[in-house]
């Protein structure tokens, strides 16, 4: 009898044992998953690795940066000099001078090759279009929106959706770009008709469209836009960027969001500024390469830096998505490669934030790829070919 319970207990100990075998090594698999994520630290604690480490011909990488150091653009005066004559009057401040060329390549998180003045901080121009998109995926999440294809007339109420035309735009036009808000902000109006207002980039009069049904690139829209967010956070967006963004992916203190001279308004008694989606009149967002690639990695990891989601999965799946027929392969005010046009040499998924001056933030998640490059007259697939090269299957 005893012998009989002895086998019993034995019998049922081999049991539990062999039930909590495999929870126990999914468990120390997840965990050895999630530790081969890289993120660096603050500043310049930033890991660097040597090409073959991280799977990638050394060789051909150093080929692909030497190539791309030859690339300085010749569409942007150091001392901005053009700048009045190609975008029109200036509205804001612009630096004296910038950087010359220069870039960094990340794979998997880490530093495999860096060139130039990476820590100089410079205007950015429309790359700061993707950030303002940012900044409204974190609205939605925080519940500031409830929906992104709402009126914006929905939201705010001083003045500029009050027309027929405007109390039609959602926020979903905005960042598509088909808003065809009408109307005038900070001195500059919506048709961009003018050479004084808008240089080279003057516009011939065109009759308005219906909104979300018409692509324009507009920096006068994507204004409204940020004041619109401006009016629900009811503080400076560079605040909120820096709070909810850039602190939490330890980014410097060196960047800045500067506004125009004339872009402030009064919320609940204090004056604010209004920021704007780029530096085509002055201001905007002035910022390094090691930061932007900071900002890049970030949404290679679908938004997420260390153990917390900065920026909703989805969000960040739904802004690089092309989103139908009206406009080029466009998310949300980020550019797409879907249908291989913009990047022939790349993958489909790849994304990009990019700017005048040739201000590139190009995001490859099939190979783990980040590649920054500022000040540049090259077309990016250039780039982006030579380190895909590099890059062993």
């Amino acid at each position: 009898m005893l012998k009989s319970k002895l086998l019993y207990l034995a019998l049922a100990l081999s049991l539990v044992a062999c039930q909590q075998q495999p929870q126990q090594t999914s468990t120390a698999s997840t965990q050895q998953v999630e530790n081969k994520v890289y993120y660096p630290g603050k500043g310049n604690n930033w890991e660097k690795r040597q090409p073959e480490h991280v799977g990638m011909d050394a060789n051909l990488l150093q080929q692909a940066v030497e190539w791309a150091k030859t690339q300085e653009t010749t569409q942007m005066p150091k001392n901005f000099s053009t700048q009045e004559e190609i975008f029109g009057k200036l509205l804001g401040p612009i630096p004296d001078d910038r950087a010359s060329t220069n870039g960094i390549i990340l794979k998997n998180g880490y530093i495999v090759a860096e060139w130039g003045e990476t820590e100089r901080v410079d205007p950015t121009y429309s790359v700061a279009k993707s950030v303002l998109s940012t900044i409204l995926g974190i609205t939605i999440d925080r519940g500031l929106i409830k929906d992104i294809q709402d009126p914006v007339a929905n939201y705010v109420q001083d003045g500029g959706y009050d027309s027929e035309q405007n109390r039609k735009v959602t926020w979903e036009h905005h960042v598509r770009q088909t808003s065809e808000w009408e109307g005038e902000l900070w001195g500059k109006k919506h048709d961009f008709v003018g050479k004084k207002e808008f240089g080279k980039g003057e516009r011939k009069p065109r009759e308005l469209q219906e909104p979300g049904t018409y692509y324009e690139y507009n920096d006068v829209r994507i204004n409204r836009f940020a004041l619109s967010m401006l009016r629900l956070w009811k503080k400076p967006l560079p605040e909120v960027f820096k709070d909810e963004v850039m602190d939490p992916i330890d980014a410097s203190h060196t960047w800045k969001y500067v506004p125009y001279h004339n872009s402030y308004v009064e919320i609940d008694g204090k004056r604010m500024p209004s920021v704007s989606g780029g530096t085509r009149w002055g201001g905007g967002l002035w910022i390094s390469t090691r930061d932007e690639a900071r900002f890049g990695y970030l949404f290679l990891r679908n938004g997420r830096w260390k153990d917390r989601q900065i920026v909703p999965e989805e969000w960040v799946k739904e802004a690089t998505t092309s989103r139908g027929p009206v406009g080029p392969d466009y998310g949300y005010l980020w550019w797409l490669n879907t249908e291989g046009k913009a990047w022939p040499s790349a993958p489909t998924t790849s994304y990009a934030a990019l700017g005048a001056g040739q201000n590139t933030i190009w995001v490859d998640p099939e190979h783990e790829l980040v590649i920054v490059w500022r000040w540049h007259n090259g077309n990016p697939d250039e780039l982006i070919k030579r380190v895909l090269a590099a890059v062993k299957e």
